[in-house]
């Protein structure tokens, strides 16, 4: 798209330039101000499972972001897979959120709630009730979790029956009811990383034989539910999916993603979502290939070899690749991401340390810069 770019309250001297990461979006009816995406980043600071006002805080020093999607919000109480995660599960949950919400519409910004379901990541010692963890199938995942006893083992989770697949998407649609009660602009749907939707996707995680599994088309039939009833609950306009093709995060095996990932998005296409969010692993040419089958907006988390979204990939703009560049660790040590980016630097180092649970420190303590570099929108 030509237009012209305003930067700093001055038009740009090159009349006529391609799109830049600081050029307005349409984001199905929603206004951004720009295409610097605030990714979703589990933090662990919720109380319990609710929302506190140090989150609400967070969450509105980042507002300059064009979007902010939250951090993994379990659909039910089994959805927990983290210590101190936040859900949309209940009233209580509904009213914390709505702190959040306020706080960021009152500093001028757009968020959605990430709906995570971990299915078999997780625990039961996170769980009430002698609850456990459940899964597309009985198959336990390699790997451990942190947990208030310290790093234990993933267990065998508990296979989902179909009747429990129809009420874990149902899970899904009320979380989303639950969402726009709480003032979110909208949810995406998290299907990346190996949570449950991605476990589904998988056929080391998925081993069903029923209508479920087996075939492309029956693992991509539970993705493709819970997007049909959550638009079904909220507008599409309001939903977007995130995926992460052949990312073995999670212990996740995908040999024939080029054939999945296609299918779904060309099944969930016409459904009219506002965005595609892909978390990138290496495999441009995929990207770029479900880039051409979707329609609107595309999100890109691109593959960078260091881990780390820069400066850099805002050409991803430029040349086409993508509408908006989510930024993760960046993010969340400069919650004036979008003025830093505009003036290229300087920037805040993220202190791994305090990453996951703790107080203020490396959450709301991140310094913004001295002078307003991007003029309000």
């Amino acid at each position: 798209m030509i237009q012209r770019v305003y930067l700093f309250g001055q038009v740009n001297p090159l009349e006529d330039t391609m799109t830049t990461a600081f050029d307005p979006l349409d984001l199905a009816g929603t206004r951004l101000a720009n295409r610097v995406v605030m990714a979703p980043m589990t933090r662990s600071r919720a109380h319990g499972t609710i929302p506190t006002p140090a989150m609400a805080e967070y969450y509105a020093q980042r507002a300059s972001a064009g979007l902010i999607i939250t951090e993994g919000t379990q659909p039910s109480v089994v959805g927990q897979g983290y210590p101190d995660t936040p859900g949309l599960h209940s009233a209580e949950q509904v009213r914390a959120w709505r702190q959040v919400t306020d706080a960021v519409h009152a500093a001028g910004g757009v968020i959605f709630a990430q709906v995570m379901h971990t299915g078999r990541i997780g625990h039961p010692s996170l769980l009430p009730d002698d609850l456990h963890p459940v899964g597309v199938s009985a198959v336990r995942a390699d790997g451990r979790v942190f947990t208030g006893e310290g790093m234990l083992d993933f267990v065998t989770p508990v296979e989902l029956t179909p009747a429990d697949i129809e009420s874990t998407i149902a899970d899904f649609a009320a979380a989303a009811r639950n969402a726009v009660d709480a003032g979110f602009d909208g949810v995406e749907l998290h299907g990346a990383n190996g949570y449950l939707i991605h476990q589904f996707l998988a056929p080391n995680s998925n081993r069903r034989t029923d209508e479920w599994g087996g075939s492309v088309e029956g693992r991509i039939r539970f993705a493709v539910e819970v997007v049909k009833a959550v638009a079904d609950a909220i507008g599409a306009h309001r939903v977007g999916l995130r995926i992460s093709p052949a990312n073995e995060y999670n212990d996740i095996r995908e040999t024939d993603h080029r054939e999945v990932y296609p299918a779904l998005v060309d099944a969930v296409g016409p459904l009219g979502l506002a965005y595609l969010h892909i978390a990138e692993q290496d495999d441009r040419e995929l990207t770029l290939a479900l880039r051409k089958r979707f329609t609107s907006t595309l999100i890109l988390n691109p593959y960078t070899p260091d881990g780390v979204t820069g400066p850099a990939e805002l050409d991803l703009i430029a040349d086409g690749t993508a509408d908006a560049i989510a930024f993760g660790a960046m993010f969340l040590a400069n919650p004036d991401l979008p003025a830093r980016l505009a003036a290229n630097g300087p920037f805040n180092t993220p202190d791994p340390t305090t990453f996951f649970g703790g107080d203020e420190r490396g959450y709301t303590d991140y310094p913004a810069s001295d002078e307003e570099l991007l003029p309000a929108k």
